[in-house]
């Protein structure tokens, strides 16, 4: 099984993905394509999120089973850590819960 997150996709992207896939929420695609379409998929999508976010998580002969891929925008970034993929936050991110200094 593949799925697909779109947060703040251009216009047409969504009604793309409804080919291959199902929407079962606003933005969350699931669906169960070919490597080759699945690839096919990733590439138009990673060449037109522009500011928005993409994220895919497919089938991979791993611990986890599943494997993830990202495009746009990222607050969070997968890392691979001795074989598990965690999420990272970027560390020219500025933390949400910090404050300036008075």
């Amino acid at each position: 099984m593949t799925v697909i997150i779109l947060i703040a996709a251009p216009e047409g992207l969504r009604g793309h993905l409804t080919r291959w896939m199902v929407e079962t929420s606003a933005g969350v695609f699931v669906g169960n394509p070919s490597r080759r379409i699945r690839d096919r998929l990733w590439e138009l999508l990673a060449t037109r999120i522009g500011d928005g976010q993409a994220i895919l998580i497919e089938p991979a002969p791993n611990e986890q089973g599943w494997a993830v891929r990202t495009a746009g925008r990222d607050r969070w970034q997968p890392v691979d850590f001795d074989g598990l993929i965690l999420s990272a936050r970027s560390q020219n991110q500025p933390n949400e819960k910090s404050h300036p200094s008075r």
